[in-house]
């Protein structure tokens, strides 16, 4: 079933082209012969590299009694620049040379089928070949991507505890730790017999002390926010929070988002379940490689006692490493659950500063609604004035023109055009006596009566925004009687006071 499913996976993927590299480190009984090497990988090499021919062939002649310990061997992309290279269904090596490296290696088939996978991701089981049993681990942490390009690593692992040998598949950005990690790799040539050292070392990096620091920082923007939604004296005015001495709610809001999304970077809890499932691959590892080396020792006769000496000092070796990676799992554990709590509560402390700034925006929004009501209304007002205004002069026109009225009554004695008289009458002052002092008298009376009215709608409108004011009072004075009444505050099943 594993190798129908595999080969149908990798029909179903597309290649991509990455840079390829080879690591080679070997343990003698004999340290002369001990290698540990890096070089880039061709094509035409490849299945040279594979199947151990040609310049990749073991030794052929050693000492009398040199017995090979332990070795590991990759095949590595340390960089993988294109951008597909962590996407589903994506491999980067040609798919002939692929499902040649996994089977040739005994890697495990399903690693295939983890490309979607997401998140840190940990899986450790023993194959099924009775007579060369090999651990099998599959180790990865791909993302989404970022800036158009993806971002992780994954590795591939077969360990074979017959002839402890550790084969293998390591591929990562830039942006991973897998550089460090096979620099931290050679530096540990001497422990490589241990399968778990590079899933170890590969975890070590991805909680490494920066995660911490990152956390820390988080808590120090947290910090700040609780500081510029609180209205703190910590707050200095020219900071980014506030524009003209006035709190910028934008930008405030914009910065508890992203602070969340820096808290909830590397979860513990993720990690908590990967350093369980690495703990269950020690423990089968440790069974396998005590038996291993039990039956090696009986193979050894009393003619290469300095060869069994070698592998007893090795297995003495890979047992303090062994304990060693086992107490490091530990302290990571204890690690993540303080971290989780210390997470938890700057998460705690995110949403009631969220639920602070919300009730910021909602008490502006009411205020802005009020000040929108009162405009309004001031416009409904000036708009009533403006038609009282029309309905005056429409009334002055119709019922008071007594210019035109007076003319109309004087003109039938005060002007004569016959050719005898004078065209003139000389009682034509009194029309002027007359209109003009009934004229002034009106528009007097209208600016007067029109003064009054402005006074009244000035006073109107005082009126308006204190009761807007005494509105937001009388709102924010009901909100806190509320919130703080003990009645709403404890629980109400509660029994009474005693009297």
């Amino acid at each position: 079933m594993d190798d129908y499913m595999f080969r149908s996976y990798v029909e179903e993927c597309r290649s991509v082209e990455e840079a390829t590299n080879y690591v080679e480190i070997f343990n003698y009984s004999d340290p002369f012969y001990n290698s540990c090497e890096e070089h880039s990988l061709t094509e035409d090499e490849f299945h040279n590299f594979l199947h151990r021919r040609g310049a990749f062939s073991p030794p052929e002649t050693m000492r009398e009694g040199t017995r090979l310990l332990s070795g590991m061997r990759l095949i590595v992309q340390k960089n993988a620049k294109d951008k597909h290279t962590f996407t589903p269904k994506v491999i980067s090596l040609p798919k002939d040379s692929y499902e040649a490296m996994v089977r040739v290696m005994k890697l495990p088939f399903r690693g295939i089928e983890t490309t979607s996978v997401v998140g840190p991701f940990f899986w450790s089981s023993l194959d099924q070949d009775d007579e060369d049993p090999h651990l099998q681990i599959i180790h990865r942490k791909s993302d989404v991507r970022k800036k158009g390009r993806t971002r992780g690593w994954e590795m591939m692992l077969s360990h074979s505890f017959e002839t402890n040998i550790t084969t293998g598949y390591l591929k990562g950005t830039s942006s991973s730790d897998v550089v460090s990690a096979l620099q931290y790799l050679r530096a540990c040539s001497a422990q490589i017999g241990h399968p778990m050292l590079l899933p170890v070392i590969i975890l070590s990096y991805d909680l490494s002390p920066a995660n911490d620091q990152r956390q820390r920082d988080a808590r120090d923007w947290l910090r700040r926010l609780e500081n510029a939604v609180s209205l703190r004296n910590e707050v200095e005015e020219h900071e980014q929070y506030f524009q003209d001495g006035l709190l910028e709610v934008d930008g405030l809001n914009r910065d508890l988002v992203e602070c969340h999304g820096h808290v909830m970077w590397k979860r513990p809890q993720a990690y908590w379940a990967l350093a369980e499932e690495m703990e269950k691959a020690m423990e089968r590892c440790h069974e396998k490689m005590a038996a291993a080396h039990v039956r090696r020792l009986r193979l050894l006769n009393e003619e290469t006692q300095r060869v069994g000496d070698a592998e007893k000092q090795h297995y003495k070796v890979l047992r303090k490493l062994h304990r060693s990676m086992t107490a490091r799992l530990d302290f990571y554990k204890v690690k993540l659950k303080g971290l989780e709590n210390y997470i938890h509560t700057t998460l705690e402390r995110l949403k009631v500063q969220r639920e602070a700034l919300y009730n910021i925006m909602s008490q502006r929004e009411a205020r802005l609604n009020l000040e929108i009501a009162g405009e309004q209304r001031r416009i409904a007002h000036a708009s009533k004035r403006d038609s009282t205004a029309m309905k005056t002069i429409s009334l002055m026109g119709t019922l008071f023109l007594p210019g035109t009225y007076l003319a109309s009554v004087f003109s039938m004695t005060f002007f004569n055009f016959q050719e005898t008289a004078h065209p003139v009458s000389v009682d034509l002052w009194i029309y002027f006596a007359v209109t003009i002092p009934i004229t002034a008298a009106i528009v007097a009376i209208w600016v007067w009566f029109d003064r009054r009215r402005e006074a009244q709608y000035a006073r109107d409108d005082e009126d308006l925004e204190q009761n807007i004011d005494k509105m937001e009072k009388d709102i924010m004075f009901h909100l806190r009687k509320r919130t703080m009444s003990k009645a709403h505050t404890w629980n109400s099943l509660s029994s009474p006071p005693r009297p």
